[in-house]
């Protein structure tokens, strides 16, 4: 692997350890709901579950919201770093 490929390799990695991160915690926050709901229509989640459950759902949409955010910044930086990589193959004056 030549220089200009590690040089790459390394921003994009960056970038896609918290964004792992946010994808992790929203599977971790999606199970949990769904572990609510499921207690929910057994009947054995008490009245006050109910709020803790419309919390859990706000805050899945929360990190549904964010995790947009952080793809289109990604997609962003893929962008420069291809332009960046394209003028470094052009010809000088080109």
């Amino acid at each position: 692997m030549d220089r200009q490929s590690l040089a790459l390799l390394i921003p994009i990695t960056a970038m896609l350890i918290p964004i792992a991160a946010i994808v992790m915690g929203g599977v971790l926050k999606l199970s949990r709901l769904r572990l609510e709901e499921a207690k929910l229509r057994a009947g054995a989640l008490p009245d006050s579950g109910l709020a803790e459950l419309d919390a859990v759902r706000g805050e899945m949409d929360q990190l549904r919201h964010e995790l947009t955010e952080v793809q289109e910044r990604l997609d962003f930086a893929e962008r420069l770093l291809a332009q960046r990589r394209d003028q470094a193959h052009l010809p000088p004056g080109a």
